[in-house]
This record gives C-alpha cells, sequence and structure tokens, in this order.
C-alpha cells in the first residue's frame, strides 16, 4: 500500500492489508498497467523478476501461456535477448506481454490491470486478451479502464466520478439505471463505429 486510507478498510482474506507487510501484500497482487518497464537485461531474466525461484520450465511456460512464442522464435537469440534499456528492443505489445509473463510466473491470487490494453492496435490486443485470459484464471481480478469494452463481462462494475463510486452493478444493469455509464457506453460503440467506417472508406478509397 502507498497510501493510507483515510475512511473504510482493504481487507485480502479478511486480513486488513495495514497489518501486512510490504512483502507479504506484494507477494498476494500482480500489477499490469499499460507502461511497463523492462530491464536491460534477457528477456528470460525480465520474467523471472515475477518468481526469481522459478525453473526454465516454468517460465518458458509462462511466456507460452502470455502469447510470447510468436514474436520469441522471431529473435536470433529468443528468449534470451537482450530487451535493451526500457525494453526498447521491442514493441509496446511485445513488452506488455513480456509483463503478462512475468504476472503468470508469479501467480498471486490477485490481478490488477491498470488501462492493461489502453493503445493497443487490434492484432496485438486480441493476442493480449488471449493472454489475459490465461493470468486471470481462478483469480481475482480488478480491472481499471476507460475501454469500456474490457470490463463489460466483469461480474460488478464501479462507476467513479470525482473520486466516487456512483454507481456499481453489471453492465446490462448501469446501462439501465446509470445515466452516467449509459452517456460513456454509448459514446464508445460510437466511436468504434466511426473507426470501422472510416477504415472502409480509405479500402474503397485504394480501390
Amino acid at each position: 500500500h502507498y497510501y493510507d486510507l483515510k475512511d473504510g478498510k482493504i481487507r485480502i482474506g479478511g486480513q486488513d492489508i495495514t497489518d501486512l507487510s510490504l512483502e507479504a501484500l506484494n507477494n498476494e497482487v500482480s500489477y499490469v498497467s499499460q507502461e511497463q518497464f523492462l530491464f536491460n537485461t534477457t528477456l528470460y531474466e525480465n520474467i523471472l523478476v515475477g518468481k526469481p525461484e522459478a525453473k526454465r520450465k516454468e517460465v518458458l511456460k509462462a511466456a507460452s501461456r502470455a502469447q510470447c512464442d510468436e514474436f520469441l522464435s522471431r529473435l536470433p537469440e529468443g528468449i534470451e535477448t537482450m530487451a535493451g534499456d526500457g525494453g526498447k528492443q521491442l514493441s509496446g505489445g511485445e513488452r506488455q506481454r513480456i509483463s503478462l509473463a512475468r504476472a503468470i510466473l508469479k501467480d498471486a491470487p490477485i490481478v490488477v490491470l491498470d488501462e492493461a490494453t489502453a493503445f493497443m492496435d487490434p492484432e496485438n490486443e486480441e493476442k493480449l486478451n488471449a493472454a489475459l485470459d490465461e493470468i486471470t484464471k481462478n483469480k481475482t481480478l480488478l480491472v481499471i479502464a476507460h475501454r469500456l469494452s474490457t470490463v463489460k463481462n466483469a461480474d460488478k462494475i464501479c462507476v467513479i466520478k470525482e473520486g466516487s463510486c456512483i454507481a456499481a452493478d453489471k453492465h446490462e444493469k448501469l446501462l439501465e439505471e446509470c445515466p452516467e455509464y449509459k452517456k460513456f457506453w454509448d459514446a464508445s460503440v460510437s466511436a468504434s463505429t466511426w473507426k470501422i467506417k472510416e477504415g472502409e472508406k480509405h479500402v474503397k478509397d485504394i480501390a
């Protein structure tokens, strides 16, 4: 915990997180954001950060589950390739999948995804979503997102406005009962439709 709460409590397994050491709390949570920093060492070592005592076969399995095999096979040294300073040898989507492999290897019971698919192109987003399916199996998942399609199927969606939760329910219920959520959802659908039409127009112009 980086900040202490002014009101209320956060509990994991019934235990107040303020009673947990930072190490114990860190063991309970995997965090994946849109900006993932990679160390200037091999991709193998970057994944190993999630569980330093892991065996090589565990690291390779985590990489495979995170949809890394395709781009690792294109690298001359594969998983032993140097990431470069900040991971500059890889694309944004590839760095994200290495970070997901790290989280899969860690295997924490709680996964926090903070805008994890933001700014992804369609191809990388598809692969990223496949990787997310692997990391979130049998986990408690907390997703922070502006892209509402990311959270549409969540068990509960919390709508935050000016720092307060103004509604919390399933997608269908929020569409019916929360004007703020419906406004954002309609806007996201409209934006998606506009992009498709623009793409179709571009293809016709080329033809």
